[in-house]
């Protein structure tokens, strides 16, 4: 199997400037470079970039994507919109981990599996970026999927609790479906932990909800925040506020549907219920394609009973069709002739006549001893 290795790499906050193009380009003469992405594909050879670093300088979003199984997906996000307090109750494991540095957090998610299918990088950094944008507004999904990835691969003691479960486990927006896929996490484990999980519907932010927010606010956070809108120009300061915003409005404005916050479960407790998931799964599939091969069977005996009612008013016309197959000498043929040959000795037994079919062969095989490849059809097929 040749080699596939594909990086991606893509900056989100703000584009990159022509020295830092510049310095990306010392790094590969080929890849495609742009001022909000750095992508390549290796055939042969390998990345000569450091891509934590390049996170920690250059991008928020990072995917690495090799043939022998292997899956990485990165983020960089201010840690004032994902305190590390936070992400740490979540990213504790080898394959899901978190690292602040210069007031931003870096989130790894890395998958190991067998060799499967070929699969392509391109695509897959695209449907997951607006997870970032999802966990900037206190989104905290992504992280508990993370998490039962730690669970699912043995990388957690089996009294260890998990984290708080995010709402809405259930009702994965199209970026956390990609995740799951992307770090192939079991369905069954996915759904035991989502039964856990709150129900929520949250109304969008409106002018008048944010006006009331902001009323509330006290002067120095408004001066605080007006300051910073005009000395620093921060693009990030919109979703900041439209976090805050959420986390602290959230009571008041989400419906959750479970009326008691469930007891946190342990590893083992979420694997078992998981495993005896699967199992329920597989006897219903498994009942359910014996159903569907009986029906086939059963349609398929009826179309054969139709056909031989057909061929019983036609033997003398397709002992003819035998006799010309049979001369052709060709392989083909020779099957085709068998087909008619069974075909007619199943009419033969239906009309209580097994003797005269008997006889006919025997005299077809007598006519015919010196074709070695049509005798063994015959006998094969116990004729």
């Amino acid at each position: 199997m040749s080699e596939y290795q594909y990086y991606e790499f893509q900056a989100i906050d703000r584009p990159l400037n022509k020295k830092e193009m510049d310095e990306l380009r010392s790094f590969s003469t080929r890849a495609r470079i742009s001022p909000t992405s750095f992508v390549n594909d290796y055939s042969w050879g390998s990345f000569k970039g450091d891509e934590d670093k390049w996170m920690e300088r250059y991008f928020d979003a990072y995917l690495y994507l090799a043939n022998w199984g292997t899956h990485v997906f990165k983020l960089r996000l201010p840690a004032k919109l994902l305190p590390a307090a936070t992400a740490n109750h979540y990213c504790v494991g080898d394959t899901v981990f978190a690292k602040e540095k210069d007031g931003k957090i870096v989130i790894s998610f890395i998958s190991e599996a067998e060799p499967g299918d070929w699969e392509e990088g391109e695509g897959w950094l695209s449907s997951l970026i607006p997870i970032r944008a999802e966990l900037a507004r206190g989104d905290l999904r992504a992280l508990y999927i993370g998490w039962l990835l730690c669970a699912q691969n043995g990388q957690l003691d089996d009294d260890a609790s998990e984290p708080p479960v995010p709402p809405n486990l259930a009702a994965l927006s199209a970026s956390l479906q990609s995740l799951v896929e992307f770090l192939r996490i079991d369905e069954d484990i996915l759904d035991v932990a989502a039964e856990g999980s709150a129900k929520t519907q949250d109304e969008p932010a409106d002018k008048t909800r944010i006006a009331a927010w902001i009323s509330g606010l006290s002067a120095a956070s408004k001066d605080e925040i007006l300051v910073r809108l005009m000395m620093d120009g921060n693009p990030q300061l919109q979703n900041e506020l439209l976090a805050r915003y959420d986390r602290e409005g959230k009571q008041n404005r989400s419906g959750i549907m479970m009326t008691e916050k469930p007891r946190p479960r342990t590893v083992a407790e979420l694997l078992a219920l998981a495993e005896t998931r699967t199992e329920v799964r597989r006897q219903a599939d498994a009942k359910k394609a014996a159903e569907e091969k009986a029906r086939r069977e059963r349609a398929a005996a009826l179309a054969r009973e139709k056909y031989l009612d057909a061929l019983a008013g036609r033997e003398s016309n397709a002992w003819t069709e035998i006799d010309q197959l049979i001369a052709t000498k060709q392989p083909k043929s020779y099957d085709r002739a068998l087909e008619l040959l069974v075909d007619l000795r199943d009419v033969a037994g239906r009309k209580s006549c097994a003797g005269e079919f008997t006889s006919r062969v025997g005299k077809l095989r007598t006519m015919h001893a010196q074709k070695p490849s049509l005798i063994k059809r015959l006998r094969d097929a116990g004729l």
